[in-house]
């Protein structure tokens, strides 16, 4: 069968890889590394300069980096950059897969997998899944498409990425297994029977193939796991990738599995609704792509969720089968007819109109959900139940009564024109409507719009005053002895990779107690009120590290931050100590 290629097929895919470039590498180095991605550096750093550093079971990663790092100045855009570029390789698994998925539901999965919240968010962390979830999924797609060296390299390096692979991998695997199970009921029709037989050639082909993918995988795991033989400790790291993954079943997180869902729902609404269409209509009709998506997406989705110690950021695995079946579904309302054009662009008019209206009033709940000139302290009384008590009932009523308004106004459609315009209308509506807000809260993950706020995708605590503990740190050693790297720095006390990272240009050590012999010229020291030692010090005070309350938070705190992202969040106040005879205006006396 011949496809029907969109127009400019190739141009709008280089537009999507470009997007994903741009949410990726735009101002990738400002935030500063947070204590996880931190701890991945040093390691890495530590291997380019020629030390023999304790390693994780991220040898891909480290190994990378540290290349980098020995060709290029160290910095906080080099340690995101493998993350960045794998999370933008996503966009070559639509590309590669649009023969499957048909050219227009490729086209649109290219761009979903561009802009994702979840994947910009991850693809901007050091240390994150993202290299696991790219290189598994670009190894799947070459080897289905028969080149079995390259998919060998890629399946190398995604057994190197780390213990968040295996959720991805058995994830696959049940899925794979509960399909074949299924299969038999599903394959009495002519084309589930065709695509079946491809599943089965596809098969042969990954065995006939397997010898070079093999050798491809293990001289990759041999050379990049040892740093080219430099560091065969690598090795043994990457052994140790299962065994940490399943001591997860034994070791829980403490976050609960509601806040994944929560994470779903605010993050992704597009992909909720209409993915959960796509499935509805992919099991009605028993279409064997839809089914294999569909199991793909609650096998991974099950393990997340009973995974003990799960993070929101394991979610990724779940993202891409669910943006593959919105794309089919947004591919069944693509084709309007030309005399019914004005109907349907009506009809998303007034859906993008009502829920753009929806979400201010929302916006003025969350702004201040406990505005006393809006409560009504009585509540209202129903049945002698009381609802509403304490809220402000008048926008929560509006936003009900907006809601309601846009299920009215469909049905009075579907009845007076035909519910087919209804139908498109009403998707393409909730496609311009939902697509705007997930650009904004895709731009918000990347942490450049709210650099004070809080996502759900970042890791849980991060430096807040970094800038300004470096440029004093800096400035101070200028000042004394005329080079910003020259002194050297101690941190008392204080376990923070991301502090080490931080002063990484300067020789850093940590001790639990200082010499009184040797004091040092310049201390880092959790909040103290002295030092003990027998020469003066001055100190400042700063905000090191910021921990939000997820697990305390209230309804009124969760609706503020829905908008906002702002929240309730611990501080850690740290001293910045430094000698009194460093001081240009002290020095003098001191000799």
């Amino acid at each position: 069968m011949t496809l029907t290629r969109p127009k400019y097929e190739t141009l709008l895919f280089s537009l999507a890889f470009f997007l994903a470039l741009f949410m990726r590498f735009f101002q990738l180095g400002v935030l500063p590394l947070g204590d996880n991605e931190a701890e991945w550096a040093l390691q890495a750093l530590g291997l380019a300069q020629g030390m023999r550093p304790l390693l994780g079971p991220q040898p891909a990663y480290v190994s990378l980096t540290a290349l980098l790092f020995f060709l290029f100045e160290p910095a906080n855009l080099l340690a995101r950059l493998l993350p960045a570029l794998t999370g933008s390789l996503l966009v070559l698994v639509a590309y590669l897969n649009r023969e499957r998925l048909q050219p227009l539901p490729g086209l649109f999965l290219a761009f979903f997998l561009a802009l994702d919240p979840g994947l910009v968010a991850l693809s901007r962390q050091a240390g994150s899944l993202m290299p696991a979830l790219a290189f598994t999924l670009l190894a799947w797609v070459l080897f289905s498409e028969q080149r079995p060296r390259l998919a060998g390299v890629l399946a190398g390096l995604a057994l190197l990425s780390g213990p968040g692979l295996w959720a991805g991998v058995f994830g696959l695997l049940l899925a794979w297994m509960v399909y074949r199970v299924i299969q038999s009921g599903l394959t009495q029709r002519a084309q589930i029977a065709k695509n079946a037989g491809a599943l089965r050639n596809l098969v042969s082909i990954r065995f006939e193939d397997v010898r070079p993918s093999l050798i491809y995988a293990g001289a990759t795991i041999l050379l990049v796991g040892s740093f080219l033989f430099l560091s065969p400790a690598g090795l043994s790291a990457w052994v140790s990738s299962l065994p940490i993954y399943l001591s997860g079943w034994l070791q829980p997180s403490g976050v609960p599995a509601s806040r994944l869902l929560l994470a779903l729902v605010a993050y992704q609404p597009l992909a909720v609704l209409l993915g959960a269409a796509s499935i509805l209509r992919g099991w009605r009709e028993r279409s064997s792509l839809h089914v294999q998506l569909s199991l793909w997406l609650f096998m991974a989705l099950a393990l997340v969720m009973l995974y003990p110690a799960r993070q929101v950021v394991d979610l990724a695995w779940v993202l891409l089968p669910l943006w593959a079946l919105v794309a089919l579904e947004l591919d069944h309302h693509t084709h309007i007819n030309r005399e019914e054009r004005q109907e349907v662009f009506g009809v998303a008019a007034l859906v993008v109109l009502l829920l753009t209206f929806s979400w201010l009033d929302f916006a003025g709940i969350a702004l201040d959900p406990l505005n006393p000139a809006n409560l009504t302290p009585n509540g209202i009384q129903v049945g002698g139940t009381v609802l509403f008590q304490n809220l402000p009932p008048t926008r929560y009523l509006l936003l009900f009564s907006v809601l309601l308004l846009l299920v009215v106004s469909l049905i009075l459609v579907a009845l007076g024109w035909s519910a087919r315009t209804a139908r498109l209308g009403s998707v393409w509506g909730l496609v311009v409507a939902l697509g705007i807000y997930t650009l904004g809260v895709a731009w918000g993950a990347t942490g450049l719009r709210t650099p004070d706020g809080w996502e759900l995708w970042w890791s849980e605590a991060r430096p807040a005053q970094a800038d300004l503990i470096l440029k004093t740190v800096r400035n101070l050693s200028d000042w004394s002895a005329g080079d910003p790297n020259a002194q050297p720095a101690t941190v008392l006390a204080l376990e923070s990779p991301a502090l080490h990272w931080l002063l990484r240009d300067r020789q850093v050590q940590s001790v639990t107690a200082l010499d009184e012999q040797q004091p040092p010229a310049i201390v880092i020291s959790p909040q103290m009120e002295d030092l003990n030692l027998p020469i003066p010090y001055r100190g400042q005070d700063f905000v090191w590290r910021q921990k939000p309350s997820w697990g305390s938070l209230s309804v009124y705190d969760w609706v503020h931050w829905s908008v906002f992202r702002d929240l309730p969040h611990d501080s850690e106040v740290v001293i910045l100590w430094v000698r009194s005879d460093l001081f240009p205006d002290l020095r003098e006396t001191f000799q």
